[in-house]
């Protein structure tokens, strides 16, 4: 298993990290590939790729990108065979110790599905959870780790990045431009003052998006492409194509002492989704709602169990990039999202700016 987390120095960095856990993750690529000539490649490909978004990863939870970044990348090259499935299952559950539902939330299955991959995989390797455990150490016994190609992984990780960052900028400006679009009338009030409209279709909207409870590290799917969590110190985005993005409680912008909550647009997959922070309310939110050009949307809402006062809202109904870029002309100012405390009162109100996931 990767070692836990108190291992590592408190402000560790990421040649610290790769120095430490290089040869267990050398082991475990030679256990999915089965090929010694392949296994130190797939780790430093593992590398590289975590190297690329190092700055988006959370430090408490480095080993699970790291883990899912080595899996998936050795399971695309195969092009996700059964077989490779199955063999993946069996390594992250006897070898490194995973529990089924953290196997599920890395490799973006069901429970069950897991369960039946590793009862399947069982069958063909023809041996017990016991046997196969044993067969696994005797086949890193003779696994000699070469020194982390530290250098090399560092280069290819900036070339990587570069070139995300490149794409990130195309998409930003595809969003931004042109500009008199974004100078053009903001959403319009209507002379309301930020409650919700009829009790049916607010009680109708209530239904379909109910506040969610949720474990610390459980991955929830908010859109196509998009998976949110949340840890201790406060919420995180994961996207697809190795792409993160991480915000925290602490650098939220949101005020320390008061309730609060924040709001941008996210783009991803060709489409866009508004998301945000929510800090300081007494308990779980009843609702936020979301005033949009084309009616106002009640956002799904993650909060952890013990009711924290804070936690993360997204909303799945996908936006137009007409409508975000009325969204965006209102800037801040324009308090368009809003936070219902457990009595049904504004808690807090927030604008809209800009994000990329």
């Amino acid at each position: 298993m990767l070692p836990p987390h108190d291992v590592l120095p408190a402000r560790h960095d990421f040649a610290a990290y790769a120095r430490t856990n290089w040869p267990q993750l050398v082991m475990t690529a030679r256990l999915l590939t089965d090929d010694p000539g392949e296994t130190e490649e797939l780790a430093r490909r593992t590398l590289v790729l975590t190297y690329a978004r190092w700055r988006r990863v959370p430090r408490d939870d480095a080993d699970f990108h790291v883990r899912r970044a080595l899996v998936k990348g050795h399971l695309r090259r195969l092009h996700g065979r059964r077989a490779a499935r199955r063999r993946a299952v069996l390594v992250l559950r006897l070898w490194v110790g995973m529990a089924d539902v953290e196997i599920a939330q890395l490799l973006g299955c069901s429970v069950g599905a897991v369960r039946a991959h590793a009862t399947r995989g069982l069958g063909e390797a023809g041996a017990d959870a016991g046997r196969l455990r044993e067969r696994y150490a005797r086949a890193v016994e003779d696994v000699v780790p070469s020194e982390v190609p530290l250098a090399g992984i560092e280069t290819s990780g900036r070339a990587l990045r570069r070139r995300r960052l490149a794409v990130a900028s195309a998409a930003c400006a595809a969003l931004l431009t042109p500009a008199a679009l974004l100078t053009a009338g903001g959403i319009g009030g209507g002379g309301t003052d930020g409650t919700s409209g009829g009790g049916g279709e607010s009680a109708a909207r209530r239904a379909e998006s109910p506040v969610r409870v949720v474990a610390l590290g459980e991955r929830v799917s908010a859109v196509p492409g998009v998976r949110m969590w949340l840890t201790a110190d406060g919420g995180h985005w994961s996207a697809s194509k190795g792409r993160h993005h991480v915000q925290r409680l602490t650098d939220s912008g949101l005020p320390l002492d008061e309730p609060g909550v924040s709001a941008r647009v996210g783009y991803v997959r060709d489409r866009f989704f508004l998301s945000g922070l929510y800090r300081g309310l007494r308990g779980d939110p009843a609702r936020v709602e979301v005033r949009t050009p084309t009616g106002t949307i009640t956002a799904s809402v993650l909060t952890l169990a013990g009711s924290p006062g804070w936690g993360i809202w997204y909303a799945s109904t996908p936006l137009s990039g007409k409508d975000v870029k009325t969204l965006l002309a209102g800037g801040r100012s324009e308090r368009n999202v809003t936070a219902y405390d457990a009595s049904g009162k504004v808690a807090a109100r927030s604008g809209i700016e800009v994000g990329l996931v």
